[in-house]
């Protein structure tokens, strides 16, 4: 046999002798209940993009199976499923569920809170992930934060917001720590699923609702049952969405799978961030051409929110030993941030904003 004849007999034999990838490693089969719609394609994306990942890195013996809102459990349900053992994974909100423990909110992000970066910063860097791991234990999860929406949007009404007063007695969808602020200033906050907020507004259940941008809000046809659009989203400068797993099932896993997740979760992070903020340009001139009112909160709106903001989170620490200590930890981080994002990201945008409208 030739040269040539001997290689290629050696490299069919070392074909032949290795195994398959995927028979090599463990089989799991998860399934994944979502809080969030197939319409909201970005969240919902997440999910998706999640199973497939992992599922490619591991040649397939790791499979999760996503399900939206309301396929396996309802979408504000989904924290309870996953520490219960229902499911073994889930793709939510943490915020949604502060009614279990009101330090689940800084998982999310907290009015008047960092922007996307800032919070990635504290999460990542700043010691964040890890006091926040106390707070997720106690529900029976491992959390993994996988997305994120940037900025958010202040939400569509019916009428205009022009003062403090036209807050009182308003019927508004909010989800999370921002409510708990609203009611101080006579708003009824409703937290609602996706699903359920075009029909409560087009049946007047409610009088405004927000959810999360121009991209999402035109999806879900918001703009046609109310006309004025407000900014900023002051309660929610940024939004983390978490992949939770339960604890035991988290344990369970082998390590390998464990790495493949947190390095999924990481690629859905930093597209859903840059998904959102190349989506939404595009989706609020739409909104804009086709009726909507686009308005600003007022600085006495603003100032009244702000000031009862921290009186939420003074009267919620002096209940809740824990959200003061994890209250302390994100406020110095933010403070910190924000004097270096005022030297630097702060002072460029808004020379340009005066610059180009010269």
């Amino acid at each position: 046999m030739n040269r040539r004849g001997l290689l290629a007999a050696g490299a069919a034999g070392s074909v032949l002798a290795a195994p398959n990838l995927a028979s090599a490693q463990p089989q799991v089969l998860w399934r994944s209940a979502g809080s969030f719609p197939k319409s909201t394609d970005v969240l919902w994306g997440v999910q998706e993009m999640i199973s497939r990942r992992v599922a490619e890195l591991t040649g397939g013996a790791f499979q999760i199976r996503p399900f939206a809102a309301g396929e396996l459990v309802p979408a504000l349900q989904v924290m309870d499923a996953v520490g219960g053992g229902t499911v073994e994974s889930g793709y939510t909100a943490a915020y949604y569920y502060i009614g279990k423990d009101p330090s689940l909110g800084f998982g999310t992000e907290m009015p008047f809170g960092m922007n996307a970066r800032q919070h990635l910063a504290w999460i990542h860097q700043g010691g964040g992930r890890e006091m926040m791991e106390e707070v997720y234990r106690d529900q029976g999860v491992i959390a993994l934060p996988a997305s994120n929406t940037g900025a958010q949007m202040g939400g569509w009404f019916r009428k205009e917001m022009r003062t403090v007063q036209d807050l009182s007695g308003l019927k508004f969808r909010i989800g999370g720590t921002g409510g708990m602020v609203l009611a101080k200033l006579g708003v009824i906050a409703q937290q609602l699923g996706a699903p359920d907020i075009y029909p409560s507004l087009e049946r007047g259940v409610i009088d405004g609702a927000e959810w999360v941008g121009p991209h999402d809000d035109e999806k879900l046809g918001f703009n046609r049952v109310a006309s004025f659009y407000y900014y900023p989203g002051w309660w929610e400068p940024c939004s983390e969405g978490d992949f939770i797993i339960n604890t035991k099932a988290w344990e369970a896993l082998p390590k390998a799978y464990q790495q493949v997740l947190e390095a999924v979760v990481g690629e859905t992070n930093v597209w859903s961030v840059s998904r959102y903020d190349h989506l939404n340009v595009a989706a609020l001139r739409r909104l804009v051409a086709n009726g909507a009112q686009l308005r600003p909160y007022s600085r006495d709106i603003l100032l009244a929110c702000h000031r009862a903001t921290q009186e939420t989170y003074a009267e919620l620490g002096d209940r809740n030993p824990r959200f003061k200590r994890v209250h302390a930890h994100w406020d110095r981080f933010r403070r910190d941030s924000q004097s270096w994002f005022r030297v630097a990201e702060d002072s460029s945008a808004n020379f340009l904003s005066i610059a180009e409208r010269s």
